[in-house]
């Protein structure tokens, strides 16, 4: 079993919004705040529940939003300093979309957060998958920056997770 997880907003905050709510970071972000990638530290038991899950048999990889090489080793150096399970750091290419990367790797589960500081569905990964594609993957969607601790440790249990299988910019 190979389990995508998306990084920024879904495994990933920053420490300059530590003790912040969930709804204070969306707002901060709609508001244009932005910070580097050397900040970043985990949102809640993030690795734990990422280390249950390889513990278990499951092949895990990463999909950063980020493009350049320096942003990249930086998302790489969080999951190391911070003990996440061993797993290949992916991005997009020049001219690609997250479902081109989604599609390449062809994840048994995708977990991603909602985007809802940067306009919800049109910046998931999961609605963009071709149909044909998006139906051999199980997509499990949380609230952006609102962590995957209430995600089950069981792999079946997560395969049988509530998922989306439609989406709405007006809310999942």
């Amino acid at each position: 079993m190979k389990i995508m997880v998306f990084t920024e907003g879904t495994i990933f905050s920053h420490s300059n919004w530590l003790g912040l709510t969930r709804e204070e970071i969306v707002q901060r972000v709609r508001e244009g705040e932005r910070h580097d990638y050397i900040g970043i530290i985990p949102i809640g038991e993030a690795p734990g529940k990422i280390r249950a899950w390889s513990d278990a048999g499951a092949e895990i990889v990463y999909l950063t939003s980020r493009r350049s090489s320096e942003e990249i080793e930086q998302v790489g150096d969080g999951l190391h300093r911070y003990g996440f399970p061993a797993g290949q750091l992916l991005f997009r290419l020049e001219g690609e979309e997250y479902r081109d990367v989604a599609e390449r790797a062809l994840p048994d589960i995708l977990i991603e957060d909602d985007c809802e500081s940067i306009s919800g569905e049109i910046e998931m990964t999961y609605p963009h998958i071709r149909p044909e594609v998006r139906a051999k993957i199980i997509s499990i969607v949380v609230k952006e920056f609102g962590g995957i601790d209430h995600l089950p440790e069981n792999l079946s249990e997560l395969t049988s997770y509530p998922h989306k299988q439609s989406y709405s910019s007006k809310g999942l």
